[in-house]
């Protein structure tokens, strides 16, 4: 079983899930109560590890940085 990519699962987060996300845009291990949903959303295909963290794969940090910036440019804030 393969991991999920981002942009799959993405819309089904929840809101506050979401807003944390594109908050911390340089995380690279998402914290325990973030991976939690993260791995609930997905389906269970995205890896966590002994600690119950998800280290972000390149291709999430991008995704990220880009949701990020598009909510910056949204709201008229410099990211």
């Amino acid at each position: 079983m393969g991991q999920r990519p981002i942009d799959e699962w993405w819309n089904e987060l929840d809101e506050p899930t979401k807003k944390w996300l594109i908050e911390n845009p340089g995380c690279v291990v998402l914290p325990r109560t973030v991976a939690n949903v993260v791995h609930q959303v997905s389906g269970g295909h995205v890896a966590q590890d002994q600690h119950g963290e998800h280290q972000l794969s390149q291709a999430e940090q991008s995704f990220l940085r880009a949701k990020c910036k598009a909510a910056g440019a949204a709201t008229g804030k410099r990211v």
